[in-house]
């Protein structure tokens, strides 16, 4: 993507991004192994709870009488609603039925989608590391006075990216079928999970409009670096509660 290399005196126009990367790789790298062995010990535990889980919901139904089987938790999500309710757009498909079996269907897709929503969680977290790199040193540069077009132009082909990330990542947990069994009452790590979102859906959505008013105020620089900040920040805690 970059071009580093020289040619006689000329110098790429991305090399102050190239020193401002290489300069903190290292602490790039470390992130990076941390969160990957994070969430490989979290997917094998993961993966050992829910088969223990879809066994014994299996041997409930089949203690069961067939019309007393509670095929869908209380409190649902409204876009699980609109999807996975009783009459949401998906019972219209023979496949979705809302029987006991085909809800053992829907469950290994909730599964595999929040697999999914966790791998897109971390590649949107290491864009945020990315990006804050780069926007850090495009802001340094703004106040003393110094700009680089190019420099810019990176910053928000990465920004580009991680919107992509986040809101895919978004989706696949909102529009994931629902889980079998309704919450426990009290704290857990899923709460303060979906609580932390609501603070990093809205310091993203900020972030977006506040960049977009950047050309005609630049003043609003110091707000757009802080909701970027907070978004980053409250995402990262998000991803931290679900994993201890």
């Amino acid at each position: 993507m970059f071009n580093i290399g020289t040619f006689g005196h000329y110098q790429s126009p991305y090399q102050p991004l190239f020193n401002c990367l290489i300069s903190n790789f290292c602490i790039m790298k470390i992130l990076v192994m941390i969160v990957f062995l994070v969430t490989l010990v979290s997917f094998q535990s993961k993966a050992q709870k829910d088969t223990t889980a879809t066994i014994d919901l299996l041997g409930e139904m089949n203690k069961t009488a067939p019309e007393k089987i509670k095929l869908l938790p209380d409190k649902i999500l409204f876009t699980q609603r609109i999807f996975w309710g009783e009459k949401g757009l998906m019972r219209t498909f023979d496949a979705f039925e809302l029987t006991p079996e085909k809800r053992q269907k829907e469950l290994k897709v909730r599964r595999t989608m929040l697999v999914a929503h966790q791998i897109m969680g971390m590649v949107t977290l290491g864009g945020m590391v990315a990006e804050g790199i780069v926007g850090a040193k495009l802001y340094n540069q703004q106040q003393n006075g110094t700009f680089d077009h190019n420099l810019k132009q990176t910053h928000e082909a990465i920004a580009s990216v991680v919107n992509v990330t986040y809101f895919s990542t978004a989706a696949l947990s909102l529009f994931a079928p629902p889980k079998m069994l309704n919450e426990r009452k009290g704290y857990s790590s899923i709460k303060l999970h979906r609580g932390l979102a609501i603070i990093h859906l809205s310091a993203m959505i900020a972030t977006n409009v506040l960049a977009g008013m950047l050309e005609g105020n630049p003043n609003l620089k110091p707000y757009h670096r802080a909701a970027a900040y907070t978004a980053f920040g409250a995402f990262a805690a998000s991803m931290i509660v679900i994993k201890f």
